[in-house]
């Protein structure tokens, strides 16, 4: 089996990595990553120059270079996990979103038709969903529940999504689609709440909250993500939609305050900022359709996942500092510096 990771070299798509070649060693995986800011190459270390795997640095909007590769090697699965997906900077500048995670999307599937792979997947969000209010906690997120996007960024996703789903109804191309809640877990970025948390406490430095931190996000331990992934490519239902969320709602304060207790740090540390423009106040996922049609349920408590990230970045902290120190810190002066 040939497996095209594309975004391999970022969060999700290097756990991803990972997970397959555990579970499917003789699996072909081949990472296909342009090495935006995101994308790090030192992520997947531990599997570079190993039998079974192949990094090709490439964007997937080229489309010549995309179809020489599916001509070589005859993909049987791809899983598209690679997009810009930082609300902040789709705000900021909308462009790349839109090429990336739109027109990239169109090439994959493209070269999917004519070369006759056999799964096309794509990683969605549930950020195409918009939100929902704080005080109804029986609402949630079901495939069914209409598109409604807030930032540039989720709009970019929404249109892949519809792009994808109209490409099984033209085409009959074998394609399936997961919206997931917020990841947390290893090799995350550091611009990402839960490891900005980490480094800044770890560096007693301020860490920076939007308006009152009241915003409610459906964590989702990044393993549990590549598990239910992988239900989806080998056994799910071509042209569905499958929600897949952690049942763990927590208002993004508790979670800086929780990160902040379990380093034995203070409070004291954390400042208000100036809330996003069109910040989403609760995500929540009902994921009961891939429980019942492929058996998934999320296996890591947060209480548990939180510490295991912890340790990880405690213990990987060469990885993160390098980020850090480059051009991440001017990204961080720009969006939080003055706010």
């Amino acid at each position: 089996m040939r497996v095209l990771v594309t975004g391999g070299a970022g969060f999700i798509g290097s756990n991803f990595i990972y997970y397959m070649q555990q579970k499917y060693p003789d699996y072909e995986i081949v990472c296909l990553d342009s090495l935006t800011y995101a994308g790090n190459l030192s992520t997947l270390s531990e599997t570079l120059g190993k039998s079974g795997f192949e990094f090709i640095k490439g964007d997937i909007t080229d489309k010549a270079n995309v179809y020489r590769l599916f001509k070589e090697k005859n993909f049987d699965i791809v899983v598209n996990f690679a997009a810009e997906s930082h609300v902040d900077r789709s705000i900021e500048d909308s462009g790349i979103f839109l090429s990336t995670n739109i027109l990239g999307t169109q090439v994959l599937m493209d070269a999917c038709r004519k070369f006759n792979t056999r799964r096309y997947h794509q990683v969605s969000t549930d950020e195409v969903y918009g939100d929902l209010p704080l005080d109804k906690i029986a609402l949630f997120f079901t495939e069914d529940t209409p598109i409604k996007t807030s930032s540039p960024y989720a709009a970019s996703k929404a249109s892949a999504d519809l792009l994808v789903l109209a490409y099984y109804r033209t085409y009959k191309l074998p394609v399936t689609i997961s919206r997931c809640s917020n990841n947390y877990g290893p090799y995350q970025f550091p611009e990402k709440l839960i490891p900005l948390v980490i480094s800044r406490a770890l560096a007693n430095e301020t860490i920076p909250v939007y308006g009152r931190g009241e915003n409610v996000r459906d964590w989702l331990y990044v393993e549990d993500h590549c598990q239910a992934i992988d239900l989806i490519i080998h056994h799910g239902k071509e042209g569905e939609v499958y929600n897949i969320g952690g049942h763990n709602e927590k208002a993004n304060i508790d979670v800086v305050r929780e990160i902040i207790f379990i380093l034995g740090k203070s409070e004291s540390l954390i400042t208000y900022v100036t809330d996003r423009p069109g910040h989403d106040m609760r995500y929540a996922i009902d994921p009961n359709k891939i429980y019942n049609d492929l058996g998934w349920v999320p296996s890591t408590k947060f209480d548990k996942g939180i510490q295991k990230t912890i340790h990880w970045y405690l213990d990987n902290r060469e990885w993160w500092d390098n980020i850090i120190s480059g051009e991440y810190k001017h990204y961080y002066d720009k969006m939080y510096l003055n706010r």
